[in-house]
């Protein structure tokens, strides 16, 4: 009778497996990789917000979670650094 259980939920440990492998398991790398990202902002950057802003990083806030971001000649916004969607130019690390 044992075996005829575990057979029965063979196919929902099977869903499951793949589930996790085609799905769960990029999303957490792109998280990740995402949070790398973020972190690794710093002044002088362009970046691309996710409501499509452009502009350059021109402070960065550490421990809090925004950036100011100047997008035209003397116009700056605060941005919460989560909503980064992609980092277009990076700048050399000072020396």
């Amino acid at each position: 009778m044992e075996g005829g259980a575990i057979a029965q939920f063979l196919p929902l440990i099977l869903i499951f497996a793949i589930m996790y492998f085609l799905l769960i398991r990029p999303q957490q790398k792109k998280m990740k990789e995402h949070q790398a990202m973020v972190e690794a902002v710093r002044r002088g950057d362009q970046v691309v917000t996710q409501g499509g802003l452009i502009g350059k990083v021109s402070k960065v806030k550490e421990g809090e979670n925004e950036i100011e971001v100047e997008i035209a000649d003397g116009v700056k916004v605060r941005v919460i650094k989560s909503t980064i969607a992609q980092v277009l130019n990076k700048t050399e690390p000072a020396k």
